[in-house]
């Protein structure tokens, strides 16, 4: 069966004037428009393809790589808006249509903005949601503290960064813990800091617990040997200045230096620390 907004792993049945012509294993046939049909195509080949609607409302099949797929999260820059909705940029020639009554607030171009992407059972179109919360599944979460997980970067709020997490849950990665620019839309990875009570998801962007400390000394390690063996902060240090210096917590930056201390790594000095 051949999946509208997914990819497709397809047979070249025959080639034709407009392109190539695929068929799925019950012999449903979809077009490959010419100018994605690679050179030296013929029959019998297997090419993986996304297949969708295009402005004509034509089921074809294209070798480009969407920026997102049906039953996926996204968060995508809008492109236009008209009388219908807005129109999102999915790396696609036909835009991704978020008609006004999936807005949660009114879209405006070149804003970002996370949706979701269904499959409309009537016209058959792929198209967005902004309402993410009728799509997050916020009960019987599956995760595990110090999990490493997919994320997707998210609208920035009053207490941090909001993320996809394995696009399926939504967490919160707390801006006293941001220390990297984050753009709206990109793609990476992420450990779980605690999956409260209440279903909210605390995400770190790096690993909690006995790893992180490691981390963390690792960091001080590095940082000493970039400057000569020394640096001015010390446990009695303000944490906006660990974490300038350092790009860590002053509770980590205390525990990472009791580490390296004992190992006989370091050396610590009224004005600070330096490397053994």
């Amino acid at each position: 069966m051949i999946e509208i907004g997914k990819n497709n792993t397809l047979t070249i049945a025959r080639i034709v004037p407009p392109g190539a012509i695929l068929i799925d294993d019950e012999e449903n046939e979809v077009l490959l428009p010419n100018k994605y049909v690679p050179e030296n195509a013929k029959d019998e080949d297997e090419l993986d393809v996304f297949v969708y609607t295009d402005s004509e409302d034509r089921i074809v099949a294209t070798t480009l790589t969407p920026k997102v797929m049906r039953n996926e999260f996204a968060c995508l820059e809008v492109k236009d808006v008209n009388n219908i909705g807005a129109f999102m940029d999915m790396g696609l020639e036909k835009d991704l249509l978020v008609p006004f009554s999936e807005q949660q607030k009114n879209m405006r171009p070149g804003q970002w903005h996370m949706v979701y992407v269904y499959l409309d059972q009537i016209t058959k179109r792929l198209a967005g949601s902004a309402k993410i919360h009728y799509y997050i599944e916020s009960e019987n979460i599956e995760l595990e503290n110090n999990e490493e997980v997919d994320l997707i970067i998210g609208e920035t709020t009053l207490l941090g960064t909001a993320v996809i997490v394995n696009n399926k849950y939504q967490g919160l990665v707390y801006e006293n813990e941001v220390f990297q620019e984050l753009l709206k839309g990109a793609k990476m990875k992420g450990f779980v800091k605690e999956v409260r009570e209440d279903g909210k998801i605390d995400i770190s962007l790096r690993k909690t617990g006995i790893e992180q400390l490691e981390d963390g000394a690792a960091k001080i390690i590095e940082r000493l040997k970039l400057n000569n063996g020394k640096l001015s902060v010390h446990d009695k240090s303000a944490p906006e200045e660990i974490q300038m210096t350092l790009q860590i917590s002053k509770k980590n930056f205390k525990r990472s230096l009791g580490i390296l201390y004992k190992q006989k790594l370091v050396v610590l000095k009224a004005d600070g620390i330096e490397l053994a």
